[in-house]
């Protein structure tokens, strides 16, 4: 509708200044009022354009915002978990690592924590997605836009750092108990002699100090707590 006023009135403008009816100063004031309205009608254009662009490009900000919050809200119950698992492990490991006589049935009822591993798959995809769309920028709050961003981007990797070094020295203790212990699978009786081992306390005295893993599950915690409040703060806490 502005390009067709805007085509309107410059043809009046031609129309206007090369007309024969009136004089100059006429013409004139004539034409400054058409350039008047013609630079107006662009204006308003360029305006409602700008307008329309972000008012779909905030809707977009509010979408990834809220679903992030979900993603938010898995994250933190599994790191949750992941927690209680490593202070277990610890505890197992640190009791291995005591100097006391190492019970086989301890070891059975721990079982679990000694072999398994615990590692987050974060759910990152719709950040992913949207910060490859190049739509991160779009986020207003800036503060929210780089608690995001610090997130993703350093506090989660050096979290997945951490989990990844605890997780390659449990591969080296299976590894050992693997050539060491007879019927693995049925936590057979020579289990605590084995990991009384040198070899068996070396691994299990780096095993029983998940402190720095734990320490950066924290902190990933708090940032997407922070996050989370952020948003309630931004959309209310009751949007979907």
């Amino acid at each position: 509708m502005a390009e067709q006023e805007v085509i309107k009135h410059t043809k009046k403008v031609y129309k206007i200044w090369n007309s024969d009816e009136h004089g100059f100063w006429h013409k004139f004031r004539e034409f400054a009022i058409e350039i008047f309205i013609i630079v107006f009608a662009v204006t308003i254009s360029i305006w409602l354009h700008s307008w329309n662009e972000h008012r779909h490009e905030q809707a977009d900000v509010k979408e990834f915002l809220l679903g992030l919050r979900e993603d938010l809200k898995k994250d933190t119950g599994e790191m949750k978990d992941d927690i209680g698992s490593y202070r277990k492990q610890a505890h197992i490991f640190q009791y291995i690592t005591s100097g006391a006589n190492i019970s086989l049935d301890t070891l059975k009822h721990y079982g679990n924590y000694i072999l398994n591993s615990t590692y987050l798959v974060p759910n990152n995809g719709r950040f992913e997605g949207f910060k490859s769309s190049g739509k991160i920028g779009n986020i207003e709050n800036y503060e929210l836009q780089n608690n995001i961003l610090d997130l993703y981007q350093e506090n989660i990797p050096a979290l997945l750092n951490s989990t990844s070094a605890y997780i390659e020295y449990k591969k080296q203790l299976w590894q050992y108990l693997r050539i060491h212990v007879k019927q693995l699978s049925s936590s057979a009786g020579n289990l605590p002699a084995v990991l009384a081992q040198d070899e068996g306390q070396n691994i299990s005295g780096v095993l029983a100090n998940p402190s720095q893993t734990i320490e950066r599950y924290d902190t990933c915690i708090s940032k997407m707590s922070r996050i989370i409040r952020q948003i309630d703060s931004t959309y209310g806490a009751r949007q979907k």
